[in-house]
């Protein structure tokens, strides 16, 4: 994972936001509160052009993401994730291989350690609580209200839903989701590409891969 030192004193300068749905909202609600990057637009779907969201408009689609490198070095994924983290991902790289750079978005009403370490393109959200020793990989999602305990490991491209509850020492590997409020025992492994459900409670190691959801 690549990492960076969190730097609270960038200069303002262009952002592109990929993704124009809910979850761009959510992040254009904290990244307009850091007041470190003006928004130049927003990246959505063809039917999406011309609108706005939160007042910044859609300015085009991925087939332009080369041409808006040009002016516009730092791109942030606005785009969810619940069952697979491969659009979020493949996105991710693609961005990269264009040379765009990930910023790292706090929201001011989270709380993060000075002793964990995030990675570029992660953002967190309001209320969650990040602890000691925990490291948050790249490109992932700390929702609102969830807590990432002490020595707590999140791989690249996770999304820890809103009120999730995930204890010390647990290892949630890439690429997986834990849905709202899910709790993981401390200690326990999350394999690779996994989707815990909301409100699941998860006492024992999860094999890659694996989607556990409770009743309907």
């Amino acid at each position: 994972m690549e990492k960076t030192q969190i730097n609270t004193k960038t200069k303002k300068t262009k952002l592109l936001i990929v993704g124009a749905g809910g979850h761009a909202r959510s992040c254009i609600d904290v990244i307009h509160a850091s007041n470190r990057f003006t928004i130049q637009g927003l990246i959505g779907l063809g039917n999406q052009m011309g609108q706005t969201v939160l007042g910044y408009p859609v300015i085009g689609t991925d087939n332009d993401l080369e041409l808006y490198r040009s002016n516009c070095e730092y791109a942030f994924i606005g785009i969810g994730q619940i069952k697979t983290a491969s659009v979020r991902q493949n996105l991710y790289g693609n961005l990269r291989a264009l040379g765009y750079t990930f910023p790292i978005f706090i929201s001011s009403k989270a709380y993060v350690s000075s002793f964990a370490s995030l990675c570029n393109g992660t953002i967190v959200m309001p209320g969650a609580v990040i602890g000691a020793g925990a490291n948050v990989g790249e490109n992932s999602i700390i929702n609102s209200q969830a807590l990432v305990e002490h020595n707590t490991f999140i791989g690249d491209h996770c999304h820890i839903s809103t009120g999730a509850r995930i204890n010390g020492n647990v290892d949630v590997g890439k690429g997986s989701f834990i849905g709202s409020g899910a709790i993981l025992r401390e200690g326990v492994r999350i394999g690779e590409n996994s989707v815990i459900g909301a409100g699941q409670v998860i006492l024992k190691d999860v094999p890659v891969g694996s989607v556990i959801r409770g009743p309907l």
